[in-house]
């Protein structure tokens, strides 16, 4: 398509969820498909409303709305699109929409569950950073004070401590520039360098494992959908490459694609991968292509890495918890002993005369 015709619009994924199952309701009801368009942007506003607007010029000149979808990547990826575009030939669009609704939930649901792990070391980390600020804004220039009018010796966690105060007091406003500076910096290289810092953020011990999962999770989810669909492999394969995240799970998937067009089968390109993907993945996809049930095997596949992955972000919050805990615990406590130590010298110093 154009690159002109591709337009910066956006849905969420319940905003995509009630598109999709509105329009599949009402076709499902035997209503033409331009007349439930019309009827469904008489409810509608903002980005919805827009989308609905374009798919209503394109049916009046003949278009399908798998055409239309493909304006809005943002919105509709090539899975989307093309599985769209299959159910038309097909004369099955209403069904398509359905499982299409089933899929872009069970995916929102997905990525909530890896959200929800990850929120809580980014709250914590945020109430120390709070906790912190505080301590070095408002306790520590007070106790400070105390201390040089008494001429009391600090020992070197203190010290530390009043000199952070000082630069934070003295130097609002350079820290907030160059924090400031320091972010966007970030936000241009990360838009220029995506990639780079996302291939940089997966090879992390802790992540690596975890989005290797996800991957092989949303593959074999969108690959069920499409085959399911009647898509051929080979067009499902180049499709699902644009689903993962890691880029080597990409050229697996694209030199799996190869072999299976040379006529080999799936199952052999995975295998080859030098286990990357676990044994039982594949002699789950070796099964399902000896006995013409692919789209099956993948179904089966997509629900045991799910439940996979379930239970490894509910071991990851249940460790990290009591972890979190007790890292934050010893900060804030090292500084508050920072704080009290030299009293306690000062009262030591007061009893010894």
């Amino acid at each position: 398509m154009d690159t002109q015709h591709i337009s910066p619009v956006s849905l969420s994924g319940n905003e995509k969820i009630e598109l999709i199952s509105n329009l599949s309701t009402m076709l499902g009801a035997g209503i033409p498909i331009l007349d439930a368009v019309n009827s469904m942007m008489e409810d509608s506003k903002g980005n919805v409303k827009k989308i609905l607007e374009t798919i209503k010029n394109d049916l009046m000149q003949g278009k399908r709305v798998s055409a239309s979808l493909a304006h809005f990547p943002r919105s509709f990826d090539k899975v989307t699109v093309n599985l769209i575009k299959a159910s038309e030939e097909a004369g099955t669009l209403e069904v398509t929409l359905v499982d299409l609704r089933n899929h872009i939930r069970e995916e929102m649901e997905f990525i909530d569950k890896i959200k929800f792990a990850l929120l809580y070391p980014v709250i914590i980390m945020i109430v120390f950073a709070l906790v912190l600020f505080v301590i070095l804004i408002f306790v520590v220039p007070k106790i400070s004070m105390v201390f040089s009018r008494l001429r009391v010796e600090l020992p070197l966690p203190t010290r530390i401590m009043v000199f952070m105060s000082d630069i934070l007091i003295r130097q609002t406003w350079a820290l907030i520039i160059g924090s400031v500076a320091g972010i966007l910096l970030f936000i241009i290289f990360f838009r220029r360098k995506r990639q780079l810092v996302l291939e940089v953020f997966f090879s992390l011990p802790l992540v690596s494992g975890l989005i290797k999962m996800v991957d092989l999770t949303r593959f074999s989810r969108s690959m069920y959908l499409l085959l399911s669909s009647g898509l051929p492999i080979i067009t499902a394969l180049e499709l699902t490459r644009d689903v993962v995240f890691k880029s080597k799970t990409s050229r697996i998937i694209a030199h799996s694609r190869e072999l299976v067009m040379s006529g080999k089968r799936l199952s052999e390109g995975f295998r080859l991968a030098g286990g990357y993907f676990p044994s039982i993945l594949v002699k789950l996809i070796e099964s399902g292509e000896k006995s013409g049930t692919l789209d099956k095997a993948m179904k089966d596949i997509s629900e045991y890495l799910d439940y996979q992955v379930s239970n490894i972000l509910k071991a990851f919050t249940a460790i990290l918890e009591p972890v979190m805990l007790v890292i934050v615990g010893i900060c804030v406590g090292g500084m508050m002993l920072a704080i009290i130590a030299p009293i306690y010298g000062l009262i030591g110093q007061v009893g010894g005369r």
